[in-house]
């Protein structure tokens, strides 16, 4: 009863922001995203009834508190699915840099639910998984269907669930991220989220930017995708600045990498900006201008990866357990 499998990390495109259900974290309103490759979580798992506890590990530290109850709910789940209380081993690493705006929850969750589903022996379309990650983080569920991917609201796992978006735009896109070292703390901006004034005005024209981006996705059309994102992220900085606690996540680096993006797109460069509740920034550019891009960001000072769209989670061979 052990299984192994990957998952990439995502952007948001159309972020969502806070949640209706914190238990069973279910978004007041739809999301859609892009995952990152070859950036990627591997979590290794083995349901044991030998074991007397849980272990969670997470790039090598043993993981308690919060962080362990979010992994116990999509584990739970799974074994509530498998009709068994087996105790399980867990293990997870990144291949990126963590808890700075780079979706890592959303890939590790994700890596998770599939790995749990194929140890248990449960047969599970990747919708169906989306709604196992998303007890973990929201983003997972997005992560599970991989590439474009569109994240319902719901009242349920049945409606809460993602669909992958299919695009043209696979093949063209190139994001170069820029790595922005500050630790974010996206779990409170969530649970405050409704106490901004700004959350009302979010939630008036977030459908209209679901919409939007559907259809730009389906026409395979660049600027508008990333125009919506680019606003979005603006959006979404306007209602986590203006919460309860006054989240401020963007440092200096952040705005010279907004500044560098302007004056390309001046230049007539076809690029954006985009951030999550991360100081890191993701360029969106087309495959034609990605290493004019990328020149750009890193003679800022700044580390960049350039990433390509990665693909939905997936089970691997045994050969490349963790142990």
């Amino acid at each position: 009863m052990k299984a192994t499998a990957k998952a990439h990390p995502i952007q948001g495109l159309v972020k969502y922001h806070g949640m209706h259900d914190e238990e069973l974290r279910l978004p007041y309103h739809d999301s859609i995203s892009v995952c990152t490759a070859p950036s990627h979580s591997r979590t290794t798992v083995e349901f044991d009834p030998s074991l007397e506890a849980d272990r969670y590990v997470v790039d090598g530290d043993v993981v308690d508190g919060r962080g362990a109850e979010r992994i116990r709910s999509v584990v739970d789940r799974v074994r509530e699915l498998a009709g068994f209380d087996h105790r399980v081993r867990f293990e997870s690493v990144n291949d990126f840099p963590t808890n700075i705006g780079f979706g890592s929850s959303a890939s590790g969750f994700a890596a998770a639910a599939v790995a749990l589903c194929s140890a248990a022996d449960l047969d599970l379309t990747h919708p169906e998984m989306s709604a196992i990650a998303r007890r973990g983080s929201a983003s997972a569920a997005r992560a599970v269907t991989g590439a474009f991917s569109h994240l319902h609201t719901g009242n349920d796992d049945v409606d809460c669930r993602s669909e992958r978006l299919e695009s043209d735009l696979e093949d063209e896109l190139r994001i170069v991220a820029a790595e922005v070292p500050a630790f974010k703390h996206t779990a409170e901006a969530h649970r405050e989220a409704a106490d901004s004034h700004m959350f009302q005005a979010r939630m008036a024209h977030i459908h209209e930017q679901i919409r939007t981006v559907r259809h730009s996705l389906r026409e395979a059309d660049f600027e508008t995708t990333f125009e919506t994102a680019e606003h979005d992220s603006l959006s979404l900085a306007a209602t986590t600045m203006t919460g309860p606690a006054g989240w401020v996540y963007w440092q200096p680096e952040t705005l010279e990498v907004f500044e560098a993006v302007r004056e390309m797109r001046e230049d007539g460069v076809p690029v954006y900006f985009s951030t999550d509740t991360g100081a890191s920034v993701y360029v969106n550019t087309t495959a034609e201008y990605v290493d004019r891009v990328e020149t750009a960001i890193a003679d800022l000072g700044i580390d960049t990866h350039v990433w390509e769209v990665g693909g939905p989670a997936e089970v691997l061979d045994e050969t490349e357990a963790l142990f």
